[in-house]
């Protein structure tokens, strides 16, 4: 089992920036890919970015060139530093951890965060 807390999130004036917080705890494997999705209101869940504990990382192409994701391996940590927030931001963002090991497929979820952007 792999327990992921998220933080961070709340309400912020379009253009302005927040940080995303996601601590995973539990049976955690090298190999993994730790990520963020968002689902805003009456929208499928989507990807928003993910990287791997290698450093690859996959941005969704509305984020590319304002959001960046990272990770500390060291404290199964990874983050989303959000700048140039839009109203279109504005959604519940799940952190993800996957990994794949032969026929195991190991994929968790947080409990989500709120992010609001409006002025």
């Amino acid at each position: 089992q792999v327990q992921l807390v998220e933080s961070g999130g709340g309400l912020v004036q379009p253009g302005g920036s927040l940080r995303l917080s996601c601590a995973a705890s539990g049976s955690i494997f090298s190999g993994n890919t730790m990520g963020w999705y968002r689902q805003a209101p009456g929208k499928q869940r989507g990807l928003v970015a993910t990287i791997t504990s290698g450093g690859n990382t996959n941005y969704a192409n509305s984020v590319k060139g304002r959001f960046t994701i990272s990770r500390d391996n060291a404290e199964n940590t990874v983050y989303l530093q959000m700048n140039s927030l839009h109203p279109e931001d504005t959604a519940v963002y799940y952190c993800n951890y996957k990994r794949v090991y032969f026929s195991s497929v190991d994929d968790y979820w947080g409990q989500g965060t709120q992010v609001t952007v409006s002025s």
